[in-house]
């Protein structure tokens, strides 16, 4: 098929999805008397429905291909243990803690200067 040619059909299943949110925010609307359970039942078949019509587009497949690929450098990640995860929030509230004194300080000191100064 030629690009121009998928272009267009891409623009057309954009729509298409356009059209499938908003007819689901529309229906969410609509049937606001109904149970929240349904409705949000509904709306999740919707978005499953827009998402699967989007994922076949251009743009739609290289955005899923990026995030198989987040997820996979995710898992690559090494998470710190719960010691090292303490140990290092016990460290960041010393320091917060030292650098308030010290701008607490700082802040009278230059104060009482002020104060002679300005008599």
């Amino acid at each position: 098929m030629s690009e121009a040619a998928s272009n267009k059909l891409d623009s057309v299943k954009w729509l298409l999805v356009v059209l499938l949110v908003g007819a689901g925010i529309y229906g969410n609307s609509y049937f606001s008397d109904e149970s929240l359970l349904y409705r949000v039942i509904a709306m999740l078949v919707v978005a499953g429905i827009a998402m699967s019509v989007a994922v076949t587009t251009g743009k739609g497949a290289s955005a899923w291909s990026m995030i198989k690929g987040a997820r996979t450098e995710i898992r690559k990640v090494i998470w710190p243990t719960r010691q090292e995860t303490s140990q290092t929030t016990i460290i960041v509230l010393i320091f917060v803690v030292l650098c308030g004194l010290f701008f607490w300080a700082l802040d009278s000191f230059l104060g009482w200067i002020a104060s002679l100064l300005l008599g």
